[in-house]
């Protein structure tokens, strides 16, 4: 656990709580200064910026978003999407997560996960996206993805009978191999790197090096097409290792194996990432020098 965690695990959870409204509060209040300064975004110059960061438009692009980042956009989460949209052309698919999970997995209870209504927890973008857009749903009850493109069917079906988040029917997998790319806006791999757990699961979790699931699988009702409902079992994180996560001290290594670049998005400061190579890469440094996200400098 690194010392922000220590400290925020000892504070009050009224304090913590507290300090998030007065956060909200306060980029609030900046995000109208911007817009009374004629200082925003809107789709055609946010879509320039994502150009310019060097997106390819013909690689499916993964996108993990904080909206308040990126500074005043007009036309709030749709002018985001709609600028990620015109930024990739018609063979390529968009995808986001849409997990309705905001707490640690183990903690999380939802009486039914319905992917056509079930709200996402991933913030503004993800939501609009998920509600107004994508075409399809993964039916994973903690890690769902959302999508709109040609193969958006293909990374949503099945995902939910991996005995995990991560397996080889999710989305998480399927993007990697097809050699996609993920965007984080205004965010980084210790909030978004959802993508790095499909590395632990492909190495397997009965030898990987830290107890990553619990030893107990945890049963979630979904509801699929025709209102069919289906139980679906699976794997939750082990808090203990949740709470030791380090995953930003991956970032050097991948940008020095050029797998991942930094790039600015409207006023956010972003990175880019080729997920296949991320994959690669990462499987080798955990062979080579036991490198994980518990271990960003090798164990």
């Amino acid at each position: 656990m690194n010392v922000k965690n220590i400290v925020r695990s000892l504070l009050p959870a009224g304090l913590l709580q507290w300090n998030r409204i007065r956060k909200k509060k306060a980029k609030r209040k900046s995000l109208e200064s911007l817009k009374a300064a004629g200082q925003t975004w809107n789709k055609e110059s946010l879509h320039a910026s994502i150009l310019n960061a060097g997106i390819d438009p013909h690689k499916d692009l993964m996108v993990h978003s904080a909206l308040s980042a990126i500074g005043y956009v007009e036309g709030g989460p749709q002018g985001v999407v709609r600028a990620l949209i015109a930024s990739l052309d018609t063979n390529a698919t968009l995808l986001m997560p849409t997990s309705p999970v905001d707490s640690l997995q183990a903690e999380h209870e939802l009486a039914l996960y319905d992917p056509e209504n079930t709200p996402s927890k991933m913030g503004a973008v993800t939501e609009y996206f998920r509600s107004n857009v994508a075409t399809h749903r993964s039916a994973h009850p903690l890690e769902p993805v959302s999508a709109m493109g040609p193969k958006a069917k293909y990374y949503t079906s099945a995902h939910h009978t991996d005995g995990t988040s991560y397996g080889l029917n999710s989305p998480w997998y399927k993007h990697m191999e097809q050699g996609g790319q993920i965007l984080y806006i205004g965010t980084t791999l210790i909030n978004s790197g959802t993508s790095l757990h499909v590395i632990e699961d492909a190495i397997g979790a009965a030898i990987f090096k830290f107890p990553i699931y619990l030893e107990n699988s945890k049963l979630f009702k979904i509801k699929l097409s025709g209102s069919r409902t289906v139980d679906c079992l699976t794997k939750v994180h082990n808090p203990t290792m949740s709470k030791r996560r380090l995953c930003d001290g991956l970032i050097p290594i991948l940008e020095r194996s050029g797998a991942l670049r930094r790039v600015v998005i409207g006023d956010a400061p972003s990175l880019l990432v080729d997920a296949a190579k991320m994959k690669s890469i990462l499987l080798e440094e955990y062979s080579r020098n036991g490198v994980t996200m518990y271990t960003p400098e090798g164990s």
